[in-house]
C-alpha cells in the first residue's frame, strides 16, 4: 500500500449548526457522500428536516433583534475573524474540495483562497460605505434587510457561501445556510470556522438538507425576508415563485451559456488555449464557463487545429495528483447528463473535433468525461442553447462582427461573456453590445469588487463589492 492513498473509513456527517451550537438533526434521512474519482462511498450525510429549519430560522430571527443594531466597527471585526478562521483551515478545505468534488489542486486552492478573502473584501467595502446619507432634504438610513435564507450549490461551495454570508454580516443581517448535501466535507470545515469566529449565537446557522424539504421551508417562511440563491435557472424560478407570497427580496445567481467572441484580429495562438481553459474551468462545471466559441468563418480550420492541440495537452485523472488539470464530474448523474449532450451533438450533425462519448481510457471507475470540442455547431442545436455543465465546447462561426454579436446575444442567458481582440477600443465597443453581467476582454480573471450576476434568465441582483452589499440593505427615508 506504500505510496497509495489508504482507503478512509466512511465518515458520518450528522451535525447541524443552530444558535451557536452543533446539534444532531431532527431529520433522519441519510444520503451517501461519494468520491467522484472512483465512485466509492466516503460519507453518510444526515439530512436536516422542516423542524431543524424552523429552529434555525427562529434562532436567526431572535439574533437579528440585537445584531441588526450592532456597530459597523463590530461587524468589520467579525468579518476579519471569519477570514482568519477560514484561512486557518485552508488545507482541510482544499483537501475536502479535491476528495468530495473532484476539483484539481489549483482550482481547489484558488477558489478556497478567494472564499476566505471575500470576508476581507467586504470588510473594506463596509469601511468605505456610508450607512446614513443625505438625499434631497431627507436622511436615508441603510438598514439590514432581515433574516436571509442562503442556498448554495456543489460546484463552488465555500465561495458561494462566503459571497453571501460576508455581505449579510456586513449589513447586519442574520442567516440560515442550506448548503448542498454533496458538499458535506466542505460544510463541516466551514461550520467549525464559523463557530471559532465567535459570532453571536444565531447570526449564522447551517442546515444541510434536501431542496424540497429545507429549501421549501426557507422560501415559504414569513420570518425570512431575503433569499440569496446560487444554482440552476430551473430551481431559481421555483425559489422565486415560492418566495412571492411573502414578498422576499431575491438575489438569484443562475445558469449561463457564455459566448466567447474571437475577433478576426485576435492572436489565435493565445486566444484559443485561453478559450479551452475558459470552457473547462472547474471541470466544465461552472456557470461562467465559456461554452460557446464564436470565431471568424475563414479562420475555422486554424481554430480547430489549435483547439485540438490544447485539449491534447490536458492531463486528466485523480485530482489528488498535482499535475492533473481536469478531474471528474461531481456525480454519476452529472456524467450521464453530459454524455447525453455529447450524443445529441453528434446526432444533430455537429463535427466532433476531439473527445466524444464514453470514459477516457484508464479512467472508467470515476465520472470522467473526455474533454470534447464540437465544430460547425449551429444555433438551433441543443449543445449551442442549453447549459451542459461539463467539458464540452461548441464552436460557431460568423462572417461579420455584427453577426458575431447577434450570435452571442442569441441566448436566454446573460451571465458573462468573453472577447478576444488585439484592439482594446474595438473589444470594448463589442463588449458594450453584449447582454451579459460581466464581459472579460483577453482574460479569464476575476475582480472581487466588481458586480457579478446575470442579465435575462441568468439571474436577479448582483454579488460582490458595493453592489453585493446593497442587496442586503433596505433604504429608509426619514423626512422632516
Amino acid at each position: 500500500m506504500h505510496g497509495q492513498a489508504t482507503p478512509t473509513a466512511v465518515k458520518a456527517f450528522d451535525r447541524a449548526y443552530i444558535n451557536g451550537q452543533f446539534v444532531t438533526p431532527h431529520g433522519t434521512q441519510v444520503v451517501d457522500l461519494v468520491n467522484p474519482t472512483d465512485n466509492k462511498v466516503i460519507g453518510k450525510v444526515t439530512m436536516a428536516d422542516e423542524i431543524d429549519t424552523r429552529k434555525a430560522i427562529g434562532a436567526a430571527k431572535e439574533a437579528f433583534n440585537t445584531f441588526s443594531q450592532s456597530s459597523k466597527e463590530y461587524r468589520m471585526e467579525l468579518l476579519q475573524r471569519l477570514h482568519d478562521a477560514v484561512a486557518k483551515r485552508m488545507d482541510q478545505l482544499v483537501e475536502a474540495t479535491v476528495v468530495e468534488y473532484g476539483a484539481p489542486q489549483d482550482r481547489a486552492k484558488g477558489s478556497n483562497n478567494l472564499a476566505a478573502n471575500i470576508f476581507l473584501h467586504f470588510k473594506k467595502v463596509l469601511e468605505d460605505f456610508d450607512l446614513v446619507k443625505t438625499v434631497g432634504t431627507s436622511k436615508v438610513v441603510m438598514e439590514p434587510a432581515g433574516v436571509v435564507g442562503i442556498f448554495t450549490p456543489w460546484n463552488s461551495s465555500a465561495g458561494s457561501i462566503a459571497i453571501k454570508v460576508a455581505p449579510a454580516i456586513a449589513a447586519g443581517c442574520t442567516v440560515v445556510i442550506k448548503p448542498s448535501e454533496m458538499s458535506a466535507m466542505q460544510t463541516e470545515v466551514l461550520m467549525d470556522a464559523f463557530h471559532e469566529a465567535g459570532l453571536p449565537p444565531g447570526v449564522v446557522n447551517v442546515v444541510t438538507g434536501l431542496g424540497e424539504v429545507v429549501g421549501t421551508e426557507l422560501t415559504i417562511s414569513p420570518d425570512i425576508q431575503k433569499i440569496a440563491f446560487t444554482g440552476s435557472t430551473q430551481i431559481g424560478k421555483l425559489v422565486a415563485k415560492n418566495s412571492l407570497d411573502t414578498m422576499k427580496r431575491l438575489t438569484l445567481e443562475l445558469g449561463g451559456k457564455s459566448p466567447n467572441i474571437i475577433l478576426d484580429d485576435a492572436d489565435l495562438s493565445t486566444a484559443i488555449p485561453m478559450a479551452i481553459n475558459a470552457c473547462y474551468l472547474n471541470n466544465g462545471q461552472a456557470c461562467i464557463a465559456a461554452s460557446r466559441l464564436i470565431v471568424p468563418e475563414d479562420r475555422l480550420e486554424e481554430v480547430k487545429r489549435l483547439a485540438k492541440a490544447a485539449v491534447e495537452k490536458i492531463k486528466m485523472g485523480d485530482p489528488r495528483d498535482k499535475d492533473v488539470t481536469l478531474g471528474p464530474l461531481a456525480s454519476t448523474k452529472q456524467y450521464k447528463r453530459v454524455q447525453e449532450y455529447i450524443k445529441s451533438g453528434v446526432e444533430e450533425g455537429a463535427e466532433l473535433v476531439v473527445g466524444g462519448e464514453g470514459h477516457p481510457q484508464g479512467l472508467e471507475g470515476g465520472n470522467f468525461v473526455k474533454p470534447t470540442v464540437f465544430a460547425n455547431v449551429t444555433r438551433d442545436m441543443r449543445i449551442a442553447k442549453e447549459e451542459i455543465f461539463g467539458p464540452v465546447l461548441s464552436i460557431l462561426t460568423y462572417k461579420t462582427e455584427a453577426e458575431a454579436i447577434e450570435i452571442a446575444n442569441d441566448t436566454e442567458f446573460g451571465l458573462i461573456a468573453y472577447v478576444s481582440s488585439a484592439d482594446p477600443e474595438r473589444a470594448n465597443r463589442v463588449a458594450r453590445k453584449l447582454a451579459a453581467g460581466r464581459v472579460l476582454i483577453n482574460t479569464v480573471s476575476h475582480d472581487p469588487f466588481a458586480p457579478f450576476g446575470g442579465f435575462k434568465q441568468s439571474g436577479i441582483g448582483r454579488e460582490g463589492g458595493i453592489f453585493g452589499l446593497q442587496e442586503y440593505l433596505e433604504p429608509k427615508a426619514i423626512i422632516g
